[in-house]
């Protein structure tokens, strides 16, 4: 291993682009895993998301268009239009200390969501990685109709 660190300094001078690009990409993932261990919610797998709909009675709020929500969504799940979604919407002020998961297509709509109930004062608030496609992923069923 000292012999690595003996030689590190000659391959950097040898390889600069290469040296930058390593340092460039180390602070990138650092960057993104300090700004993700900050967002103030949680990511849950589609099996955890299961486990929580079945032991604390999660809310799970689906914030896609009504059209993909009537195509299939997470059973129990409640619809809210992304552009009607507000955190002091009556479904989700009643629900403000219980864990309230947002999910979307892929995860990316619903991290928005979850930011503004974050900063709404929601204590419990949950993102499903990969949104309903990791859902159908996983092999776990959807709905058809409305809620």
């Amino acid at each position: 291993m000292s012999e690595f660190f003996q030689r590190l300094p000659e391959f950097m001078g040898n390889h600069p682009i290469l040296s930058m690009a390593f340092v460039g990409l180390t602070a990138a993932i650092l960057i993104n895993e300090i700004s993700r261990l900050r967002r103030g919610f949680r990511g849950i797998s589609p099996a955890q998301l299961t486990r929580l709909m079945n032991s604390e009675n999660a809310l799970v709020v689906d914030i896609r268009a009504i059209a993909d929500f009537e195509k299939g969504h997470i059973l129990g799940s409640k619809h809210v239009a992304p552009s009607q979604f507000d955190p002091e919407n009556k479904m989700l002020a009643k629900v403000k200390e219980h864990p309230v998961v947002m999910v979307c297509r892929t995860g990316m709509t619903a991290s928005g969501a979850a930011t503004r109930l974050v900063k709404a004062g929601f204590k419990n608030v949950f993102l499903l990685e990969g949104g309903v496609e990791a859902w159908q992923g996983a092999d776990l069923p959807l709905v058809k109709g409305k809620a």
